[in-house]
């Protein structure tokens, strides 16, 4: 008979729970179910060395035992996390929506009492927390590159679209001084871009995993450069995110039944996702309906002849693309139209 393989659950005694601001942090303490003591410290590396250097001269406390709790702030967590990290601390970043649904009803909110509603959350869900899974630098460099790109199409979106749009409706000669007087600004950020799109091109170029990954995701019919580089940024790499039905989730795609009693309506997709990546991959979606041979048929059958909505429709096609990019990445190859199962398989171009 075949022994079962057990693991043994790692037990925390210590909790620290953070709550971060630009220019402080938030922290309380516990001990089991016992709140310690909330301090205040800038959030500056040395601050937090000092902090940390508070907690290892408390009696019994050890990093290995510990849970460091915190929310989702963006860059604000950097300089936390690069000094948890050092120490190989035990790091658990979630959403703050996630934490505070968690704890029921809240009245009341300041910086300390969400340092300690942070640490009682780590506390009560301490069995089933997931630590924080570093990323490799270049994943790091990559995303603030492509922040900085998504911030100057913005930019240059609110500069010349109302420009463009307002020509129908003034003089012409007011619309043409207020063409001439932006166009260098324009310019400067269409340059910009271009600079940006290059040395993300040259990260990728560079780094062979990363090249390995891009080639095989624009493999894939009508998934283009931008998107790529979005879901190499969101999955880390596909380390973090491995299976295309969680991912569906993460980016708003994948439906959820909403029922009760006898009223049972129609699934719908959550509004909790990625709304970028979900964007991102509607235009996919869309190109696919028009142009794709496969799934511009499948769309027409689903409308026409089967009556669905037009937007579950591309839903579906959207997790169509998901799953494409996800087997290609997991059978590490080139996405083919056409392929034949056997013992041998053999994968055809068309």
């Amino acid at each position: 008979m075949q022994e079962l393989k057990t693991t043994r659950q790692k037990r925390y005694s210590w909790f620290i729970g953070t709550d971060i601001s630009r220019n402080k942090l938030d922290h309380a303490v516990m001990k089991g179910s016992t709140f310690l003591f909330h301090r205040e410290t800038g959030n500056d590396v040395i601050s937090i060395k000092e902090f940390i250097k508070e907690l290892k001269d408390l009696p019994g406390f050890s990093l290995a035992k510990s849970i460091f709790c915190m929310e989702n702030t963006g860059v604000y967590c950097n300089h936390l996390i690069e000094v948890l990290q050092k120490l190989k601390a035990n790091i658990v970043r979630e959403p703050s929506v996630h934490i505070m649904k968690r704890l029921g009803v809240l009245r009341g909110k300041t910086d300390k009492l969400d340092a300690i509603r942070i640490v009682e959350y780590a506390h009560k869900y301490r069995e089933v927390l997931r630590l924080l899974k570093p990323r490799r630098k270049v994943i790091d460099h990559l995303a603030q590159l492509n922040t900085l790109r998504t911030r100057l199409v913005a930019y240059h979106k609110a500069l010349r679209l109302p420009i463009q749009e307002e020509s129908y409706f003034i003089k012409k000669k007011t619309s043409a001084e207020n063409k001439r007087l932006c166009a260098r600004s324009i310019l400067s950020l269409q340059l910009d871009i271009i600079e940006v799109d290059k040395q993300i091109d040259l990260v990728i170029q560079n780094d062979v995993e990363l090249k390995r990954l891009f080639e095989i995701i624009v493999s894939v019919r009508n998934v283009g450069r931008v998107t790529a580089i979005h879901l190499l940024i969101t999955t880390n790499e596909f380390k973090s995110i491995t299976d295309p039905k969680k991912f569906a989730c993460y980016a708003g795609i994948a439906p959820f039944a909403i029922e009760s009693g006898l009223k049972k309506p129609k699934r719908r997709v959550s509004q909790m996702a990625n709304k970028k990546m979900k964007s991102l991959l509607h235009l996919c979606a869309l190109q696919s309906m028009r142009f794709c041979p496969d799934l511009r048929p499948y769309y027409l059958k689903k409308t026409l002849e089967e009556g669905k909505a037009p937007m579950a429709v591309l839903n579906a096609i959207r997790y169509k693309i998901i799953l494409r990019v996800f087997a290609c990445i997991n059978q590490n190859r080139l996405y083919v139209n056409s392929y034949c199962r056997g013992n041998d398989v053999i994968f055809i171009n068309e």
